[in-house]
């Protein structure tokens, strides 16, 4: 009896290890999914928010951009993976990308530090005019993939 469980364990560690490998060498999504806005806003709306809430929506549209503007090249929107662009999924690729990510999270946790320091002196209007300016640069980006 302690032979069978012994037995079914490992064979369902053995499955679960198989299953695990199988999902590193799945082709990864180019544009993170977190880099859509999920509302956009008019100046009225803003004009009524905290400062607080403009703060973090600001630093929001920030890291959307970030995450999004070094792929526009190869699509603008979630979901495209090397595989779909012709790109091979090898390991020497995923790596890249990998290591692309991981400098990009840095650059956005410095910059959302010094946004943190430094951005609560800056002029509430200036801010509505950067949030403004940055959801429509996100619009734009999405009416971008429209033309090709």
């Amino acid at each position: 009896m302690k032979m069978k469980i012994i037995l079914l364990s490992f064979s369902f560690f053995l499955a679960m290890g198989v299953g695990y490998a199988q999902k590193k060498n799945e082709p990864k999504s180019i544009i993170s999914d977190n880099v859509a806005i999920k509302k956009y806003h008019n100046k009225e709306e803003l004009d009524r928010m905290q400062k607080g809430e403009l703060l973090e929506l600001y630093k929001e549209r920030i890291e959307s951009l970030v995450k999004l503007l070094p792929y526009i090249a190869f699509a603008t929107k979630p979901g495209v993976t090397m595989t779909t662009l012709g790109i091979p999924n090898d390991s020497d690729n995923r790596k890249a990308l990998d290591d692309q990510f991981e400098a990009t999270d840095d650059f956005i946790k410095s910059t959302v530090e010094f946004q943190n320091r430094i951005l609560p002196y800056s002029d509430t209007n200036n801010l509505i005019s950067a949030i403004l300016f940055y959801e429509e640069t996100m619009k734009s980006l999405h009416e971008y993939s429209e033309f090709h």
